[in-house]
């Protein structure tokens, strides 16, 4: 599904027949939770960046705009074996990120941290996006303040100065991964060392390291819980390709298992999803590392599991909507249990509607396995929800038709062709 422009119509819709198994090689692209962040990480420095592996996504063309609205101008080389995405980034850059893109989607909030490295201001409006539940910017604020920066908050939108940072040891109450990813960004301009204690470890803020540290940055501890950064004066721009996207990963892991039938995950990176192969591997399916990515099989009915979403390495709260999907057709009760964020079992009831046994309880969900769903009308809440209903659909009777599929697009390139690449029966229209 080709990613629309963020003018185009949402009356988007993906439609599956079920009954089909899965069989071949399926592609995963650059990790959407990286590539934003790298594309924030640009405002850092003027120059020329070259991001490789960048998907073409929904969300990746509404941080373009962003970028563009500061004054920098970005672009696809089509001229390689695949398109790069290419950010100019010139001497002087506005340090506004406008109420019309932010509102649209949440990992927008993660400019203010290097506008204000850079500018020593910066007017981001208040972050919209995915409609699960509250997840409020206290802590980014709270740890920019550690630094030295002040905010004000009026007219919807967050008015932050910090015309010298200052590095400091900030201790987060919980490892949130915007707020570590946005400290990252402030203090490598910050004059000395910060320290952050209770960092997110996810492989997406070892990737904002890497890029960081061919800027000129200095930071330790990448991959660790306590990141240790040395402010430098001036960086400079820099090349990078993006990681797998695991979250991709897994939606095709689950959707195998399904929908029975063996495939490989070329480019997928087992060492970043360790903890959900292994629970694939303990509900029956057949999973390992190969070459080329993460090759699975699944021949039979899997098993149900007890599931809780965590902090990495733990299972992610993305991966949620996929095993719940996944439980709604194996044998046995399966209990999932969302430790992260609340509201994030809004789509259970357009499960329901194709005939799943859920059950919930504040931030529990009970799923009795059914051998067959059914096709219904369902919609899309959010991009995880929604492909969490087109796999869904693969094991379903008849024809399942998933509206508001726009929200998918932000966050897969071409979720339909891909799919239908190992024989499932999934079109947009």
């Amino acid at each position: 599904m080709p990613a629309p422009t963020t003018t185009e119509s949402t009356e988007l819709n993906l439609v599956v027949n079920g009954g089909r198994p899965l069989e071949g090689t399926i592609r995963v692209g650059g990790a959407k939770n990286s590539a934003l962040k790298l594309m924030a990480a640009t405002l850092l420095a003027e120059g020329t960046y070259r991001l490789a592996n960048v998907p073409r996504i929904t969300d990746v063309a509404l941080m373009s705009d962003l970028l563009r609205a500061t004054g920098s101008e970005v672009r696809w080389d089509e001229s390689g074996a695949r398109p790069v995405l290419v950010v100019d980034v010139p001497a002087v850059i506005e340090p506004v990120a406008p109420y019309e893109l932010v509102e649209q989607f949440r990992a927008s909030i993660v400019v203010l941290g290097p506008m204000l490295a850079r500018c020593g201001e910066a007017r981001v409006a208040l972050p919209g996006g995915d409609d699960f539940g509250p997840r409020p910017i206290d802590m980014h604020v709270r740890g920019l303040a550690e630094l030295g920066a002040e905010f004000e908050t009026r007219h919807g939108y967050i008015h932050a100065s910090a015309p010298n940072l200052l590095g400091a040891r900030v201790l987060l109450e919980f490892p949130s991964v915007g707020a570590t990813e946005n400290l990252l960004m402030a203090a490598v301009r910050a004059k000395g060392v910060t320290v952050i204690d209770n960092a997110a470890r996810e492989p997406e803020i070892a990737d904002l390291c890497e890029l960081l540290n061919k800027m000129g940055s200095r930071i330790e501890g990448s991959g660790s819980s306590t990141l240790t950064i040395e402010g430098v004066e001036e960086l400079h721009s820099a090349d990078h390709t993006v990681i797998a996207d695991r979250i991709e990963a897994a939606t095709y892991l689950a959707a195998l298992g399904i929908a029975g039938g063996e495939i490989t995950v070329e480019g997928a990176r087992h060492d970043h999803m360790v903890m959900l192969c292994q629970k694939f591997g303990e509900m029956g399916m057949r999973i390992s590392p190969d070459a080329d990515g993460i090759w699975a099989f699944s021949g039979r009915r899997l098993r149900s599991s007890d599931c809780s979403t965590l902090p990495y390495p733990g299972l992610a709260t993305d991966f949620k909507p996929f095993l719940v999907a996944l439980l709604a057709t194996t044998e046995g009760v399966g209990i999932v249990t969302e430790n992260l964020f609340s509201g994030r079992f809004r789509y259970v009831d357009e499960l329901r509607r194709m005939g799943a046994d859920i059950r919930t309880d504040s931030h529990h969900a009970v799923v009795r396995g059914v051998e067959r769903l059914s096709g219904a009308p369902v919609r899309a809440h959010d991009i995880r929800a929604g492909a969490a209903l087109v796999i869904a659909g693969l094991a379903a009777d008849g024809q399942t038709t998933v509206s508001e599929a726009h929200h998918v697009a932000r966050g897969y390139d071409d979720i339909a062709g891909k799919l239908r690449g190992l024989g499932a029966d999934v079109v947009l229209a």
